[in-house]
C-alpha cells in the first residue's frame, strides 16, 4: 500500500497504516534484540563454564566471563520486562494517544494545587518517554493551581500505559496555604480516554448535537478571553460533553472539543463491551475519601500507595516527578490477574 503510486495523494489516510508498520517493527527490533541477548549469554556462560575449567592461578579470564555474563543476564531481564508490558497492551484500543483530563475536588485553592502537581506529574513523565503533549483545554485555579485541563499525550501505546490512572488520587501533607500548619488531605479525579482520531470511525449525527459559544475564563491574553470563542459541544442522547477554550478561533476550539468527544463516545462503546471498566466508571463518581485509586502521603511519613495493586513507594519526590512507569506496570498487572 505505501509503495502504491498515488498512496502519498492523501497522506492523512495513511496515519493509521504507518502507525501499524511502526509497531510492527518495533516488535521485531525487541524480537531481534531478545535473540541476540540470549545467544551472547550463552557464548558467555560457555566461556565462563570452559575458563573456569583452566588450571590457571588467578583465572581472570573466568572472572571477565562471568562478569560479561552478568551484564547479559541484567539487559536480558530488562528485555523480558519490554516485552511482559508489550503483552500487557494487547488491546485495540493500547496502542493508540491518549486524551487526559484532571479535575480537583472540593477543597478550593488546596485541591486545585494538587490537581496542577498531578498536570506537573504526568508532564514530566511524557517528557521523559519522549511523548508529545498538546493542551487542549486549561483553566486556571483563582489563587493557585488550576480548575481543569485536558492534554492530549501521543507516542507508542500511551493509552495503554495510562488507562489505569482513571480514578481518584489523594493527597496528605501539611498545606502550604494554611498559615496554622495543619495537615490537609486533597483529591482530584484523572480521566484517561483513548485519541480515535481519524482510525476509528464513530458515528456523529449533527441533529444529536448541542454547541454553546461563551467566552473564554482566565488570564487568556492576546484576545483569548475577550471574544467569544470558546465552544462546548453536548452529546444529547449519551449527555456527554466536551469543551475547549485554548484557542482564539472558534473553529479550532470546536475542532479540538469534537476530537475529545469522539473519544468519549469510543470510550463508551469499549465501556459497553467491558463489565470491568463499566463498574470503575461506577466508581469514580465521587471525589472523595472512600474512593481513592492512590494516595500520595507526605505528612507525616512519606509514601505513594496504590490501593489496587499494593504497589508502594516511599520516594514521593520521585513519583510527583514524574517516574511512575512501576506504578503504571504494577496496575497493567492487576489489571490483567483480575480479568
Amino acid at each position: 500500500m505505501l509503495s502504491a503510486p498515488d498512496a502519498w495523494n492523501a497522506p492523512e489516510k495513511l496515519t493509521p497504516v504507518l502507525r501499524e508498520k511502526s509497531l510492527l517493527e518495533s516488535e521485531l527490533g525487541r524480537l531481534a534484540r531478545l535473540r541476540a541477548t540470549h545467544d551472547d549469554m550463552l557464548e558467555w556462560l560457555a566461556l565462563a563454564q570452559e575458563s573456569a575449567g583452566v588450571d590457571s592461578g588467578e583465572n581472570d579470564d573466568a572472572a571477565e566471563a562471568l562478569d560479561s555474563l552478568a551484564g547479559q543476564i541484567d539487559a536480558l531481564a530488562d528485555l523480558l520486562e519490554e516485552t511482559e508490558m508489550t503483552l500487557l497492551l494487547s488491546e485495540e484500543e493500547d496502542h493508540m494517544d491518549a486524551i487526559l483530563e484532571i479535575h480537583p475536588g472540593a477543597g478550593g485553592t488546596e485541591a486545585q494545587d494538587w490537581a496542577e502537581m498531578l498536570q506537573r506529574m504526568y508532564l514530566r513523565w511524557a517528557d521523559a518517554h519522549k511523548f508529545g503533549v498538546e493542551e487542549l483545554d486549561f483553566l486556571p485555579g483563582d489563587e493557585a493551581g488550576i480548575k481543569s485541563v485536558t492534554l492530549r499525550i501521543s507516542g507508542e501505546n500511551v493509552f495503554g500505559l495510562l488507562k489505569g490512572e482513571r480514578g481518584i488520587h489523594r493527597l496528605i501533607r501539611i498545606s502550604p496555604f494554611d498559615s496554622s500548619g495543619r495537615r490537609h488531605t486533597s483529591f482530584a479525579s484523572v480521566d484517561v480516554i483513548p485519541d480515535a482520531g481519524d482510525e476509528i470511525v464513530v458515528d456523529i449525527k449533527e441533529s444529536d448535537l448541542r454547541v454553546d459559544i461563551f467566552r473564554s475564563s482566565g488570564p487568556g491574553g492576546q484576545s483569548v478571553n475577550t471574544t467569544s470563542s470558546a465552544v462546548r459541544v453536548t452529546h444529547i442522547p449519551t449527555g456527554l460533553v466536551a469543551q475547549c477554550q485554548n484557542e482564539k478561533s472558534q473553529h479550532h476550539n470546536k475542532e479540538s472539543a469534537m476530537r475529545i468527544l469522539r473519544g468519549r463516545l469510543y470510550d463508551l462503546e469499549l465501556s459497553k463491551r467491558d463489565a470491568e471498566r463499566q463498574a470503575q466508571y461506577a466508581g469514580k463518581n465521587a471525589i472523595s475519601f472512600g474512593s481513592q485509586i492512590r494516595t500520595y502521603t507526605l505528612q507525616p511519613y512519606r509514601l505513594v500507595k496504590d490501593h489496587r495493586s499494593n504497589c508502594e513507594i516511599g520516594d514521593v519526590e520521585a513519583v510527583l516527578n514524574g517516574r511512575i512507569d512501576k506504578l503504571l506496570r504494577d496496575t497493567l498487572l492487576f489489571m490483567h490477574g483480575s480479568r
